[in-house]
């Protein structure tokens, strides 16, 4: 044995080969500070062997190496640019090292290969993978660029517009993806994966192959002609900046570096992307994608925590409810593998949830997602029913009728007496209160809430909403249910709007404040979408919900809290619902609704809904609108976590990015205020407070500000 660490090892073999092998003590193969120094001992230890030959590089794992540890970013990257630069210069100058081994080197690639993973497999003269690889580097998913010499390497392998292609989209690749590109140079089966690595080894030992020329090529500028630089660049830029937008700098920073690159050798390209690594690695950008992937761990974690919790498997489900929600709550079990009885008591609604599940399957069938035997299999998991009978022996219920409390108290009685007193009931309400429904049923520990969203295949995130008396295995239970459809579960204690709602409520009272001084709603939305990057703005929202939807939400909540979320005199939500304008679902709402003469969607401000509110309309710069409608939502998100509705700042986070669309780019609203700083968001906060109590910041806050602790890792609950 060469070598032997934690993580890494070296043996030499017969014939010369020296075998290369990553096997950390955990689950997983990943780049941090401990194996980046046995990745030193091992380069020493091949380059003193002098019987070495060659060197094949193999993982003991299922997967290659799934990238660097990313918990260390956050920490590190709070380094100022001047020590950042030779930090990652350290990391990068690793693979150079090896690189360089004076042998040819081989790796055989299993499982995902990613980030720092698949850097490692192009500083290897030659890739094999087998046919589970997963390739590719998805920096720029993190507001980074790749850092251990990706953006040399891979456009001096497959060309620079297929290197700016895989980087800019951060996408994972299939193997014979990779195969055609060039990144790859031979595809086998699993079984055959260490045979043909080590035919190819031998080859290149042997002199059959030219592994010098093959490296000599990562070594030189990039073979580009000025007029093909030109072209490339330019047309490379004008695509990513379509795309990506303002708001996420990596993907035009890493061209940038590229294209600054061309024309040096590995050293000065090396150089340029050290340099662009830590000046992205300073970005609020890549600061709130990070913290949004580590905020996601948790959350997972924790799903994953409950599926081992729960001592029952849920193998078949029901669905109380076949409309157009109940449908999609039956297509999402049913695609995902769990048998799924939909109940209703006409059969017009259930052809119309067998309608919605078909939909969504032809859709996906159009685009070449699935066959026709996957969307026979998941429509014959879908058993409509008219009768109790057919829910006699399902492990849970999810009851998905009109949101009325006296309707689902009547069905969840009924329901209760027909299923195994083990089954769990759910209900799924955005704002029934479950402590209030599970008065209608008699074992309430084995009741909670189940809360999706709209249109449930696509909307990740399910609240799951304990009442007072539900137990810790059946929310556990549910949790590794909504996991299982492929959901991402938060946990939340019940209260008026739970915590989505809850938390949006306050921004809507604020954007009807800003309107009813007479600011022009369509400013508002392009001012939230465009400057601030929600998905839609927050009349464009309100149109989508149904004004008739956050009408009735919007009395929920000011019973709930009758000071703060009080209805707003002449809201104007509540004179668009007195109209009948509706939204989209009538095709009038802030907007008028329609078809061009292609039949494409359109949307149009209405002049109906500027003359209903009959203001004087005015103008208002960026900085306030989204004051006045952030201030409100960050409050109400800090009060939920101090009440324990929702238990930690990941979720707080993770909550508003999969039910809301939070703008990715800036990690959800406690990163949001994280990055502003306490004391910044306060002075804005206090700027307002002379509006309402929306507007006021909890004295929690204030004393966080003044102690300089951070949301995250720090448990907060004052009640």
């Amino acid at each position: 044995m060469l070598f032997q660490g934690d993580s890494l090892s070296a043996e030499l073999l017969d014939g010369g080969i020296v075998e290369f092998k990553f096997d950390a003590q955990g689950s997983v193969n990943k780049f941090d500070q401990a194996t980046f120094k046995e990745f030193i001992a091992v380069i020493d230890a091949i380059n003193n062997c002098a019987e070495a030959k060659g060197v094949l590089v193999t993982s003991g794992k299922s997967n290659f190496i799934v990238g660097a540890d990313i918990t260390e970013f956050l920490t590190t990257f709070k380094k100022p640019v001047e020590e950042l630069i030779p930090w990652i210069k350290n990391g990068s100058d690793v693979f150079d090292a090896f690189e360089d081994i004076n042998v040819p080197t081989v790796v055989a690639l299993n499982g995902f290969a990613l980030g720092g993973g698949c850097e490692m497999s192009l500083a290897c003269d030659y890739r094999v993978a087998d046919t589970s690889v997963s390739i590719g580097l998805p920096e720029v998913k993190l507001g980074l660029m790749p850092g251990f010499g990706g953006t040399v390497r891979l456009p001096r392998i497959i060309g620079a517009d297929n290197a700016i292609e895989w980087m800019s989209t951060g996408k994972a690749h299939k193997p014979e993806q990779a195969l055609a590109v060039g990144v790859l140079d031979a595809v086998v089966e699993p079984e055959n994966l260490r045979t043909a690595a080590l035919s190819v080894l031998n080859e290149a030992i042997a002199g059959k192959l030219d592994w010098r020329k093959k490296r000599q090529a990562k070594l030189e500028p990039l073979k580009l002609s000025p007029t093909e630089s030109v072209m490339t660049f330019n047309t490379c830029k004008a695509m990513v900046a379509a795309k990506a937008g303002k708001h996420y700098p990596a993907p035009m920073a890493t061209i940038n570096v590229i294209e600054a690159a061309a024309g040096l050798d590995r050293a000065g390209a090396m150089a340029l992307e050290n340099e662009g690594f830590a000046q992205l690695a300073k970005t609020d950008a890549a600061t709130a994608q990070i913290g949004l992937f580590l905020a996601d761990q948790v959350v997972k974690g924790k799903a994953k925590k409950a599926g081992k919790l729960a001592s029952k498997q849920v193998e078949r489900a029901a669905v109380l409810g076949a409309g157009i929600m109940g449908g999609g709550i039956a297509y999402q079990s049913a695609y995902k593998g769990t048998p799924i009885v939909m109940k209703d008591i006409n059969n017009e609604a259930l052809d119309l949830g067998l309608t919605t599940a078909a939909g969504i399957l032809t859709k996906l069938a159009d685009q070449g997602r699935i066959d026709a035997r996957k969307m026979a299999g998941v429509l014959n998991n879908i058993t409509p029913t008219l009768s109790y009978e057919g829910v006699k022996d399902v492990d849970v219920v999810v009851e998905a009728v009109v949101e009325n409390p006296k309707v689902k108290g009547i069905v969840l009685a009924e329901v209760e007496q027909a299923v195994a007193d083990d089954t769990i009931i759910t209900s799924n309400t955005s704002t029934i209160s479950i402590d209030l429904l599970a008065q209608s049923v008699k074992r309430k520990d084995k009741f909670c809430g189940m809360h999706f969203f709209n249109p449930v295949h696509k909307m990740p995130l399910v609240e799951v909403i304990r009442g007072k008396e539900t137990s810790d295995e059946t929310i556990a239970t549910v949790v590794a249910y909504a996991a299982k459809m492929g959901k991402s579960p938060i946990v939340v204690n019940d209260c008026p709007g739970f915590y989505i709602n809850r938390v949006l409520f306050p921004y809507f009272a604020g954007f009807s404040q800003l309107v009813l001084e007479g600011a022009d709603f369509t400013q508002v939305d392009k001012v939230m979408e465009k400057d601030f990057g929600w998905p839609m703005g927050p009349a464009y929202l309100l149109d989508v919900v149904g004004i008739d939807t956050a009408d009735h939400c919007t009395g929920v909540m000011s019973e709930g809290f009758p000071t703060r979320m009080a209805k707003i005199d002449n809201d104007p939500v509540s004179k668009l619902y007195q109209a009948s304008r509706l939204g989209q679902k009538n095709g009038s709402g802030f907007y008028d609704y329609g078809k061009d003469k292609r039949g494409k969607p359109t949307k149009t401000a209405s002049g109906e809904a500027y003359e209903l509110f009959n203001l004087d309309v005015k103008s208002f710069d960026k900085e306030e609108i989204i004051a006045r409608l952030m201030v409100p939502m960050v409050n109400e998100v800090i009060r939920c976590l101090e009440e324990g509705v929702v238990d930690t700042a990941a979720e707080a986070d993770m909550g508003l990015i999969y039910g809301l669309g939070f703008p990715p780019f800036r990690g959800g609203p406690i990163r949001y205020l994280e990055t502003l700083g306490l004391d910044n968001f306060i002075a804005m906060a206090d700027k307002y407070a002379h509006l309402g109590e929306i507007y006021q910041v909890t004295d929690g806050l204030r004393q966080m500000a003044a102690q300089g602790k951070p949301y995250f890792d720090t448990d907060v609950k004052t009640a």
